[in-house]
C-alpha cells in the first residue's frame, strides 16, 4: 500500500491476515497449541502474497506464514528455495480456474519434486489456488501422500480454547 497509496495510510491500518495472526500471537490473544500437528510441517510461499505484493506493495510476506507455521508446529522444514526463490505451484495466474489441468500439473511437477525433497507429510499453502493446485492436483498426479491446510485453518485447529468455551462445546 505504501508504494500506490501512500495517503490512505495516513487514515487507515492496513492488515493482511499474515499481520492480523503474528499480533494474535504475540500477544497472546490466542493461545496456540503445538502437539496438534506433530507430522513434518513445510510451507509453501505463493506468488501472490510474496513475489506480487512485494511487487506491487513493497512487502512480500515470506517469513511471517513460516513464524506462524512453526507456532503450531514443531516439526518444521523449509523448501529449497524458498521464499522469494521458492517455485510457483503452477496453478498462478488465475490457471487453477481455467481448464488447463494438463498444463498446470505439468508446471507444477518442479513445486511437487520440491514438496517431495522435504519428506513432510503437511503442506501449509496460505493462497486458496495454491491450496487447491496441490492438495487436488499435484497430491494425486504425483501421489506424495501429503495434507495440505491453509494457514489460518493450521491457526484454527491449533486454538487453545478457554476453559468456558470448552466446557460449552463439550455439553453439546
Amino acid at each position: 500500500m505504501e508504494k500506490w497509496y501512500p495517503e490512505v495510510l495516513k487514515e487507515f491500518e492496513i492488515y493482511s491476515v499474515f499481520d492480523l495472526l503474528l499480533e494474535y500471537i504475540q500477544n497472546n490473544t490466542i493461545i496456540l497449541n503445538s502437539e496438534i500437528h506433530t507430522a513434518l510441517t513445510t510451507y509453501h510461499d505463493p506468488c501472490n502474497y510474496g513475489r506480487k505484493s512485494l511487487k506491487a506493495f513493497g512487502h512480500g510476506y515470506f517469513e511471517e506464514g513460516r513464524i506462524i507455521t512453526r507456532a503450531c508446529c514443531p516439526e518444521f522444514t523449509d523448501m529449497v528455495p524458498k521464499g522469494n526463490g521458492n517455485y510457483c505451484c503452477g496453478a498462478g495466474g488465475g490457471a487453477w480456474a481455467l481448464p488447463y489441468a494438463a498444463e498446470r500439473v505439468y508446471y507444477g511437477r518442479i513445486k511437487a519434486r520440491q514438496i517431495e525433497e522435504t519428506k513432510a507429510r503437511l503442506v501449509i499453502a496460505p493462497c486458496h489456488n495454491c491450496r487447491d493446485q496441490l492438495k487436488k492436483s499435484l497430491n494425486q498426479e504425483y501421489e506424495l501422500g501429503i495434507e495440505v491446510k491453509y494457514l489460518w485453518e493450521l491457526v484454527s485447529d491449533s486454538l487453545v480454547l478457554p476453559e468456558t468455551v470448552q466446557n460449552t462445546i463439550n455439553t453439546k
